[in-house]
C-alpha cells in the first residue's frame, strides 16, 4: 500500500482521522520548510499538503496568495519543492506529503519528468487544481504507474455525475472544498458539509478530506466528526507571515495550533 493509503488505514482502525496541515514552500524562505514539516509532524500532522508557489493561485485567498508572492521572492520553484521532499525524506519514511499547486510549473518541466522526480524524491500524492479529471487521461498513468496519487478537489456545486468522474480518476483521497470561495474564506456551515460528504461517499470509496475555512480547533473538531481528514491552510501560513523574522516562534505557533486541533480531534 501507499504512504497515503497505510495512513488512512491505520488512523480507520484507530477510529481517528487525519490532520493534514498546508504550508506555502520557500514560505518566507526555503531553509525554513523542511524544518518546519518535521515540527508540523511532531504537533500531530498525519498528511503534509506542500504548496508549490504560483503568481496566479486562483484558488487561494489573500494569506496564501502572498505566501506565494514571499516564497516566489525568495526564489522558491518547483525544482527547489522537491528537493525539499528529498530533504524531509532523509528522517522522515512514513509521512505522506502532497504536492499542491498548479499546472503551470508542472507543464514548463514536463509531466513525465515531474512524475519520474515525483517518485524518486518521496512525494505521495500530486493536486494541481487547475487540472479538471476530464483532461487528464494522458496524464494520469504517468502518476499511477510511478505510485503517486492523483488528487482532486470536489467543490460544493460539483454535480453527481461529476463526483463519479472525479471518483474514477483520482487516487489516495479527495480534497472537499467546504465553502463557495477561496482558501481563508469565514463561514463554514458543517452540517451542510455533512450532507454533502455523505453524497460523495455514496459515490467514491476514497477518504475524503474537507479544507477551506477551518481555522481553529472547534472547527477542527466539528469537521472530524463526519469527514476522514481535516486540512487546514490559511490559520498556518498566517502564523508564518506573523513570524517571518523569527523562525523558533514561527515553529512554536504552527505547532501549537495543530496540537490544539489534533487534541480536540482525538476526544472522545
Amino acid at each position: 500500500m501507499s504512504r497515503i493509503e497505510t495512513t488512512f488505514a491505520r488512523l480507520k482502525e484507530q477510529q481517528r482521522k487525519a490532520l493534514i496541515p498546508f504550508i506555502t514552500a520557500g514560505d518566507p524562505a526555503l531553509e525554513i520548510t523542511v524544518p518546519l514539516m518535521r515540527s508540523m509532524v511532531e504537533a500531530g500532522a498525519d498528511v503534509i499538503e506542500l504548496g508549490v508557489p504560483f503568481s496566479d493561485p486562483m484558488a487561494d485567498g489573500p494569506v496564501i496568495q502572498k505566501a506565494c508572492e514571499r516564497a516566489l521572492a525568495a526564489g522558491t520553484g518547483l525544482p527547489d519543492v522537491l528537493a525539499m521532499v528529498r530533504e524531509f525524506r532523509r528522517g522522515d519514511d512514513t509521512t505522506p506529503v502532497v504536492l499542491m499547486g498548479y499546472l503551470n510549473p508542472v507543464e514548463c518541466m514536463g509531466y513525465e519528468r515531474f512524475a519520474e522526480t515525483c517518485a524518486e524524491v518521496g512525494v505521495d500524492g500530486v493536486l494541481l487544481v487547475d487540472l479538471p479529471p476530464e483532461e487528464c487521461d494522458e496524464i494520469a498513468p504517468l502518476f499511477k504507474e510511478r505510485g503517486v496519487d492523483l488528487i482532486f478537489l470536489v467543490a460544493p456545486t460539483t454535480t453527481d455525475t461529476r463526483i463519479g468522474r472525479i471518483a474514477e480518476a483520482a487516487s489516495g483521497y479527495l480534497y472537499y472544498v467546504s465553502l463557495k470561495g477561496v482558501t481563508g474564506s469565514a463561514s463554514l456551515n458543517v452540517d451542510e458539509v455533512a450532507a454533502r460528504v455523505e453524497t460523495i461517499r455514496k459515490l467514491a470509496q476514497l477518504p475524503i478530506g474537507v479544507g477551506f475555512g477551518i481555522k481553529d480547533a472547534q472547527s477542527a473538531r466539528a469537521v472530524s466528526r463526519v469527514a476522514d481528514g481535516v486540512v487546514v491552510g490559511s490559520a498556518l501560513v498566517n502564523q508564518v507571515a506573523e513570524h517571518a523574522d523569527d523562525p523558533m516562534a514561527m515553529t512554536a505557533a504552527v505547532s501549537e495550533i495543530l496540537a490544539g486541533m489534533r487534541a480536540a480531534m482525538d476526544k472522545p
